[in-house]
């Protein structure tokens, strides 16, 4: 894959630099804008940490070798033109030399969930006679994780009597209140999407 990859590359446009995008895996969010030589490229494929070639400094760069704030490789695609690179990332940290998440507006996604998730947790702590997920919050874990089974019950039978526009309105509530449920938790739906890429890598190397 590596010699393919780097062999394929249009590496004369930009006097040997291809830009790179970096976008994270799971949330689907662009962190930032690098560029990659040949070095850079076969570095980050080999040590699986996302390397670039530093042209303010004139050497190759790890992303987070002074923060920490690393950015562990998933995978690296190449556009119709050869000549720029999507690298998609499992960030360890804030990617931004700024402390942001991202070089870009932080927090904002390309995703509605993400959105909504966000929303979710900017209720957590106001005034209950707000909005209903304050509400939510100000009863406490119980109530939330109650309204979990409720709705879980509710979209099971939907299905099961195949009505299928009662189906999406109660997954739709069942989806919300688990967004609920895990912001109470300090947990996020991100956290899920992991957990379920790492399942399936493990189950992938088993059927091998």
């Amino acid at each position: 894959m590596t010699d393919t990859l780097i062999t394929q590359l249009d590496w004369n446009k930009q006097d040997g630099l291809i830009p790179a995008v970096v976008q994270n895996h799971l949330s689907g969010k662009v962190l930032m804008l690098g560029y990659m030589n040949k070095a850079a490229l076969e570095k980050t494929l080999s040590t699986r940490q996302v390397t670039f070639f530093s042209r303010s400094k004139q050497r190759l760069w790890t992303k987070g070798e002074s923060s920490n704030n690393t950015l562990e490789l998933v995978s690296i695609d190449t556009d119709c033109d050869n000549d720029s690179l999507l690298v998609q990332v499992l960030p360890n940290g804030p990617t931004c030399h700024l402390g942001t998440e991202s070089c870009w507006k932080d927090g904002e996604s390309h995703s509605f969930i993400d959105n909504l998730s966000q929303l979710v947790a900017s209720r957590k702590g106001q005034d209950p006679n707000s909005s209903y997920t304050a509400y939510l919050f100000e009863r406490g874990t119980k109530r939330i994780a109650q309204k979990v089974g409720e709705e879980g019950l509710e979209t099971a039978l939907a299905a099961a009597t195949h009505d299928k526009p009662e189906l999406i309105d109660e997954a739709s509530d069942l989806l919300y209140h688990l967004l609920v449920l895990l912001e109470d938790q300090e947990l996020s739906l991100s956290d899920i999407t992991q957990n379920l890429m790492q399942r399936h890598n493990k189950a992938t190397q088993t059927d091998k």
